[in-house]
C-alpha cells in the first residue's frame, strides 16, 4: 500500500521508517516548501498546485501534524480515506473547540476562560486568578502562541505578544507532574493503550519522557485509558492519539491537550515497547491488527534541541539507541532524539543523567518519582 503523509518533518520520516518492514510506500505532500523527511517520495507544494498527482500516488492518507487547512484535509477525503478524520484535526487544531469536547465527554481540564480582546484577558485573569497562562486558540505548539501573566495589568502586553483573534486563558494549575496517555484505535474500533509516561518540558518544549512510571497506581491509568477512550470513539477515531494530562497531589487528572498524531512523548516506544506507535498507527489506518503495547523495560527518551550533541560518547552507555532527522542546527529546532533503556530504575536514571551530560544546554532531569 502506497501511503500518503501530509508534512515531511521527521514524523513522517519516522513513519516511513517503521513501515517499510511491513511493505508500504510513502509520498509526503509538503505544504511549507521545507520539507527535511529526506525518505520517500516528497511532493513540495506550498501553493496548493499539485494536490491531483499526491492523489494519484496513494491508497489512504494520514498526517503528521494537526496544523493544516481542514478545508485541504476535507477535500483529500473527497477522493482517499484519511485518517484521522477532518473532524479530528478541526477540533485538534481548535482549542475552544477541544476544551468543548472534553466538557462534553466530562473528562475534567483546568478553569477556564475564552478571550477577544485584551479587555477579556485581563478580566479572565482577574476572575481566575494570577498566575494564568494564555494560549492562542490556533497554530500554538511547543511554547508558540502563549504567554504567562502574573497580574491583570499584563493582559495588554500579552494580548499583543500572542497576535491572535481569540485567545483561552487557563488557571494554572498545582500538579505533581506532567503525563501523557497513547492510543491507538483501529478501523473496527479496536483500542490499544500505552504505559503512561511522565514528561518534562523546558520553555514549552519536551525535553524528556519516561515510561512506564514506577509509582503509577493502575487506577491513574485505568482513568487515563477511559478518558482516551471517550475520545477515540466520539470522534470515531482511527490511528494513534495522544492525550496529555496534569496530575494532581489527590491522585487526579486534567487534561491539557490532545494531539492527532503520533507523538513527541511516545517516541519511547521505538526501542521500549514491543510494538511502537509509529508501527501501531500504520497498521490501524490500513485495517491490520494493532500490536501489542507492552513496555520492554523502563525507557527515556531525551531530545535533542537546536545543537548536536556527543552522539558517540551518548553511544557507549548500554541500551542507549540515536534517532537523528537529518537537519541542520537551529536555535529550538528538534534535531533528534535518543531513547535509553534499563533494567532497573536507578540505572535508568544513572544513564539518563550521563546522556544529559552530553547534550549541550540540556537541563537536568527531574522525576516526581525521585527525592
Amino acid at each position: 500500500m502506497n501511503i500518503g503523509i501530509l508534512g515531511a518533518g521527521q514524523l513522517g520520516r519516522m513513519l516511513a521508517l517503521a513501515g517499510y518492514p511491513l511493505g508500504n510506500r510513502f509520498t509526503l505532500l509538503d505544504t511549507t516548501g521545507n520539507p527535511s523527511a529526506g525518505i520517500g517520495e516528497v511532493i513540495v507544494d506550498p501553493d496548493n498546485q499539485h494536490l491531483a498527482a499526491f492523489l494519484d500516488a496513494v491508497d489512504v492518507v494520514t498526517y503528521e501534524f494537526e496544523h493544516l487547512p481542514v478545508a485541504l484535509v476535507e477535500e483529500i477525503e473527497r477522493h482517499k480515506p484519511v485518517y484521522p478524520s477532518s473532524r479530528a484535526i478541526a477540533v485538534c487544531q481548535n482549542r475552544v473547540e477541544e476544551k468543548a469536547l472534553f466538557d462534553r465527554l466530562s473528562i475534567p481540564t483546568p478553569a477556564y476562560r475564552v478571550a477577544s480582546s485584551a479587555e477579556e484577558l485581563e478580566a479572565a485573569a482577574a476572575e481566575l486568578g494570577c498566575p494564568v497562562v494564555a494560549k492562542s486558540v490556533t497554530e500554538g505548539y511547543d511554547g508558540k502562541g502563549q504567554a504567562v501573566l502574573k497580574s491583570p495589568e499584563q493582559a495588554h502586553e500579552a494580548w499583543a505578544q500572542i497576535g491572535h483573534a481569540q485567545l483561552i486563558v487557563e488557571a494554572f494549575v498545582d500538579f505533581v507532574r506532567e503525563v501523557s496517555i497513547i492510543a491507538v484505535r483501529g478501523r473496527d474500533g479496536q483500542v490499544v493503550f500505552y504505559p503512561m509516561a511522565e514528561n518534562q518540558h523546558e520553555g514549552g518544549i519536551l525535553r524528556y519522557s519516561i515510561a512506564p512510571l514506577p509509582d503509577l497506581d493502575d487506577a491513574v491509568q485505568q482513568t487515563a485509558d477511559s478518558y482516551i477512550r471517550a475520545l477515540l470513539d466520539e470522534l470515531d477515531y482511527v490511528g494513534v492519539l495522544a492525550l496529555e494530562l496534569f496530575q494532581t497531589r489527590d491522585g487526579a487528572l486534567l487534561a491539557n491537550e490532545m494531539a492527532p498524531r503520533v507523538h513527541n512523548s511516545g517516541h519511547w516506544t521505538m526501542d521500549g515497547a514491543v510494538t511502537s506507535q509509529f508501527e501501531n498507527h500504520l497498521r490501524a489506518i490500513q485495517g491490520l491488527p494493532l500490536g501489542v503495547t507492552r513496555a520492554l523495560a523502563p525507557t527515556c527518551m531525551l531530545n535533542v534541541i537546536g545543537r548536536e550533541g556527543d552522539y558517540p560518547k551518548m553511544l557507549e552507555i548500554k541500551e542507549t539507541h540515536l534517532h537523528c532527522y537529518d537537519k541542520t542546527e537551529r536555535e529550538g529546532r528538534k534535531l533528534a532524539h535518543v531513547n535509553v533503556l534499563a533494567d532497573d530504575y536507578a540505572d535508568l536514571l544513572a544513564k539518563v543523567e550521563a546522556c544529559a551530560d552530553a547534550l549541550p544546554g540540556m537541563p537536568a532531569p527531574r522525576w516526581s518519582f525521585t527525592p
